[in-house]
């Protein structure tokens, strides 16, 4: 992936996002949502580190998902680690306020092996992304070990993605939405650090 195309991508991580009118359409299959990546850069972490939070619109301060991610270029795409955190519930609202952000510690960090997402540039001039081949980020739903499949469309205006979980033995789905992706749309970018400083960490 060159260098505009890599930096374009950082760019468009960082952004909040919203599922408001989707919500707003059908609200008996869909919640309203928020998706967030912000910058880690400064204080303990250098360029390509992110946090993200993804909440629900009436408990922004109490996200269910939360994740720190640093982006690797790669031949013909960008690889997102993802790691969770030791205390989550500590660094609840980081994306929204930068006096949470740095307290958020690379030591409070912790592998996902096998759930790294690859994303590949679009046609459209956005960016297309998926789960890493093998079947290996397991996450336990419901009592039972589940693998992710996920799947995300990302460009200048909005964010599209669908998750869902299968039994690792039949590859049955067990769960995850129904009624397709989740749409948002981009309510703020935070890319005002991202620059060409970014690109002298790349490998």
């Amino acid at each position: 992936m060159d260098d505009a195309c890599f930096l374009r991508f950082c760019r468009l991580l960082a952004g909040r996002f919203t599922n408001q009118d989707q919500a707003v359409a059908d609200p008996v299959h869909f919640a309203h949502i928020h998706v967030a990546f912000h910058p880690l850069e400064g204080g303990s972490f250098g360029p390509l580190w992110y946090y993200s939070e993804q909440a629900y619109d009436h408990d922004l301060w109490s996200p269910y998902r939360q994740g720190v991610h640093c982006l690797v270029r790669q031949e013909g795409l960008v690889r997102v680690e993802n790691y969770s955190l030791e205390d989550p519930v500590a660094a609840a609202g980081a994306t929204r306020n930068a006096t949470i952000r740095a307290t958020i510690k690379p030591e409070q960090l912790k592998p996902r092996p096998g759930c790294a997402m690859e994303f590949r540039g679009a046609a459209t001039g956005g960016f297309t992304g998926c789960v890493e081949p093998g079947c290996r980020c397991l996450i336990p739903r419901d009592g039972q070990l589940t693998y992710l499949v996920s799947e995300v469309e990302m460009d200048e205006e909005r964010w599209i993605s669908r998750d869902r979980g299968f039994d690792p033995q039949t590859h049955e789905q067990l769960w995850g939405s129904e009624h397709g992706a989740l749409r948002f749309r981009r309510t703020e970018r935070y890319d005002q650090g991202v620059g060409p400083h970014w690109l002298r960490t790349t490998t």
